[in-house]
């Protein structure tokens, strides 16, 4: 599977990587956003859902109380879970998580979803080093392709 790293000295070298993906992202992707408290997963996903919009003022409000927020989109849904208190993938059937297939799902804190992970999924996993964000990236060759 390829993969990708990035170095994202920060928030604007983040959301253009947000900006990238969001471009290529299409219905039934999952984006799965992995890394410690503080790294910078959220960022990222409100990047994604702002730049999908073309909307860089769009509120975007972390779903870390409500579990999970829905955008509505024409080309697409967006859904974003953050499945940080969530204690196994049981619960995921009252957050919408079969609907949330057809669009874009974001999920931060992927491991919560124990054998419902998609297996075609990109992995995000995001980090912090000396130069700012460490951002990898394994996924479908779609994902890498120059065009």
């Amino acid at each position: 599977m390829p993969d990708s790293k990035f170095i994202s000295p920060g928030e604007a070298a983040t959301a253009e990587l947000a900006e990238r993906l969001a471009g290529r992202a299409r219905p039934g992707d999952v984006l799965c956003l992995s890394g410690p408290l503080g790294a910078g997963k959220s960022t990222l996903a409100r990047a994604f859902i702002r730049a999908r919009h073309k909307n860089p003022a769009l509120e975007v409000p972390s779903p870390t109380f409500t579990l999970v927020q829905m955008y509505e989109h024409p080309g697409g849904n967006i859904w974003h879970f953050d499945l940080w208190r969530l204690t196994g993938p049981e619960a995921l059937e009252e957050l919408g998580w079969d609907e949330a297939q057809a669009g874009i799902v974001l999920v931060e804190w992927p491991d919560r979803l124990g054998p419902l992970l998609p297996a075609h999924a990109l992995d995000i996993f995001i980090s912090l080093n000396p130069a700012g964000r460490e951002i990898k990236l394994q996924g479908d060759s779609r994902w890498f392709d120059a065009s």
